[in-house]
């Protein structure tokens, strides 16, 4: 009698077998065995009807034409797919590796997902403070190395503007410290004087004016912050009285000078230490408070690329020649920002170390899997199983837990990222407590901005460490001699 067995059958027929391995229900196996022609002569039996087909597989060479008992490159992987599904899913006999594995599993996902979100928030900070920073102050602040006014401003303000293309606004102004009075209480606070022009180019401010109108910004009409005019207690419309200690030249030397102004408007920026201290007025009323005559204490130069700030100053302060002061906010603030850095590197080689605690429990968790398959894979190695299949049973299996875990990760880490502050306001209502103060972290909101990059790398690392600890076990599965298996 002639037989015909297809490549599907032969699949069917492979996958089936390896299923008794692992003991897979009496009822299974007769299907599989119902796939081939009773064998002439054979028993009805279970083994003996196995025996029939494994004798047709090795003694056919017909059958199979161009191979051999061992199974083609396909049937491999889906055979080695399958029973590392089983090993990794199945909890008989192995509880406990099941356990580590699992562990295993919620340590790679929590440690990529708070990897992200670590980063996340850390590249949204810097983001923020230099958007606020130099929404106030400026890319560039040009200084003359005396105390006296900028007088002809204008010429300064177009030689710069010819300086470098990327110069997008400047701002001539003046910037004094003043003592605010209102409602009993007195303060110090920094006043920055400007015209309504240069106020309608600096978006951080004009963009964030919460109350109150530009069209009440001229004589004594000044804008406050909002955090200032909680704690004044003040509104649109009251008046402030501001002091100065040298207002007055004499002969006798400098006397104080106070004068009474209106508050005409109230912005926020979103950063406390700018909302809380600093006061604006139109600039010829500063000029004339502060005896500046027609000058201006500083510039401000806003540039297109603030990453490529230095290249620019450097190109400003040459042109404006050796009468200026020119800095800019990466030598002004370079401690806030270099700190920013350094908690950000300290923070994810800290974190890491949690996805590399997940790695080991791998590792603990595929070898305790090893040790209790044991029989299996002997039995594995006798059917026709190769040392590589093995080895590749048990990469599957670390394989897949890291991609899972990995999956599980980035996808909370984007979910917590996105929806950050939100989380943070929920807990707030919870526990009734200010978990994120505006003194201590400068912002009035958590920030968070994602990196695709910073993801990438997160993702590609946590595979390759997945990978890499799935590798020992594997290799010591892959070594097992079958013949001390089962003699043991």
């Amino acid at each position: 009698m002639e037989y015909k067995i297809h490549t599907k059958s032969i699949v069917n027929i492979s996958v089936y077998l390896l299923c008794n391995v692992i003991d897979i229900h009496l009822l299974t196996l007769r299907h599989c065995c119902t796939l081939v022609p009773k064998c002439p002569g054979g028993g009805i039996g279970r083994r003996a009807r196995f025996r029939c087909v494994w004798g047709k597989l090795r003694g056919s060479s017909s059958l199979l034409p161009g191979t051999t008992y061992a199974l083609d490159k396909l049937d491999n992987l889906m055979i080695e797919r399958f029973i590392a599904t089983r090993y990794l899913c199945s909890r008989k006999n192995s509880g406990f590796a099941y356990a580590v594995t699992l562990f295993s599993f919620i340590g790679i996902a929590l440690g990529v997902a708070t990897l992200i979100i670590v980063t996340s928030v850390m590249n949204g900070f810097r983001h923020e403070l230099l958007e606020k920073i130099v929404g106030m102050k400026g890319h560039i602040v040009v200084q003359p190395y005396t105390r006296a006014p900028i007088v002809d401003y204008d010429n300064v303000v177009a030689t710069i503007k010819k300086a470098d293309r990327s110069v997008i606004n400047v701002i001539p102004q003046t910037e004094r410290h003043v003592i605010i009075i209102a409602n009993g209480f007195a303060r110090g606070a920094l006043t920055q004087s400007m015209s309504l022009d240069s106020l309608k180019s600096k978006r951080s401010v004009y963009d964030n004016i919460k109350a109150g109108d530009t069209k009440d910004f001229r004589n004594h009409g000044i804008l406050i912050g909002k955090r200032m005019a909680e704690s004044f207690g003040l509104d649109v419309g009251d008046s402030v009285k501001l002091f100065i200690p040298d207002g007055v030249i004499t002969p006798f030397g400098s006397l104080p000078k106070d004068e009474v102004f209106t508050v005409a408007g109230i912005f926020e920026v979103g950063m406390s230490e700018y909302d809380k201290n600093i006061v604006i007025m139109p600039l010829e009323t500063g000029q004339q408070f502060f005896n500046d005559g027609n000058g201006v204490s500083q510039i401000e130069v806003f540039v297109s690329d603030a990453e490529n700030v230095k290249a620019v100053s450097e190109r400003v302060a040459l042109a404006l020649g050796r009468d200026f002061s020119v800095l800019d906010w990466q030598h002004s603030d370079a401690s806030i920002f270099h700190a920013v850095v350094v908690e950000k590197n300290v923070m994810t080689l800290i974190l890491s170390i949690i996805v590399l605690v997940a790695m080991f429990n791998i590792i603990s968790g595929l070898t305790m899997l090893t040790n209790s398959k044991v029989r299996d894979i002997a039995i594995l190695r006798t059917i026709g199983a190769t040392r590589r299949s093995i080895s590749r049973i048990f990469l599957l299996i670390g394989a897949t837990v890291g991609i899972l875990g990995t999956g599980l990760g980035v996808t909370l880490g984007l979910a917590v990222s996105l929806n950050i502050d939100r989380i943070k306001n929920f807990l707030e209502g919870i526990s009734n407590s200010n978990l994120f103060s505006e003194e201590i972290y400068f912002l009035s909101k958590v920030p968070s901005m994602i990196d695709w990059g910073e993801v990438t790398c997160i993702v590609l690392l946590s595979l390759v460490l997945s990978l890499l600890a799935a590798l020992y076990p594997a290799r010591k599965a892959a070594k097992l001699d079958p013949v001390e298996a089962l003699r043991n």
